[in-house]
């Protein structure tokens, strides 16, 4: 994959090789469809990859969320496919791993509510800056399920 190639994350370069990762869903506060699940398990290869890129700076678009966890229209579609329950949970776990194996330093600059696998990106980074209005919780609790991926490690 390529930058181009990502949906839902914008990159901006800035100088002196800081790469800027917004999660751009701001219509839903940037909630987690499929895709964008998807694209959180891919872009730590492709940041790793990038000789120009010293160091990765991860937010949320707008000003209200860095991502408001799975988005409710996703979430529904899942219910009873196990098949489907399946792919998320494997994704989860590269989510984590392969933000463990990105060599290069990941900062969250956490400007919102923080949830869900946005909150597993927010934590695990190797910084994480919090502004002061902004939440975080895990709905693993609300939606009855236990917590296996960042909720368990972190």
């Amino acid at each position: 994959m390529q930058y181009a190639d990502f949906q839902h994350i914008r990159f901006d370069r800035q100088p002196d090789g800081v790469l800027l990762a917004t999660l751009n869903r701001p219509e839903v506060m940037n909630a987690t469809n499929a895709r964008l699940h998807w694209e959180l398990t891919k872009v730590w290869a492709v940041i790793n990859d990038d000789p120009q890129t010293k160091v990765v700076v991860v937010t949320g678009a707008g000003d209200r969320a860095f991502s408001a966890g799975g988005d409710l229209s996703w979430v529904e579609k899942m219910v009873g496919n196990a098949d489907e329950v399946a792919v998320v949970h494997k994704e989860a776990a590269e989510i984590v791993y392969n933000m463990l194996a990105c060599d290069k330093p990941i900062v969250s600059a956490i400007n919102g509510t923080a949830v869900g696998a946005g909150l597993a990106v927010a934590l695990l980074a190797d910084v994480s800056v919090i502004a002061e209005e902004a939440r975080i919780t895990d709905g693993h609790t609300r939606l009855g399920v236990a917590a296996g991926d960042h909720a368990a490690i972190v």
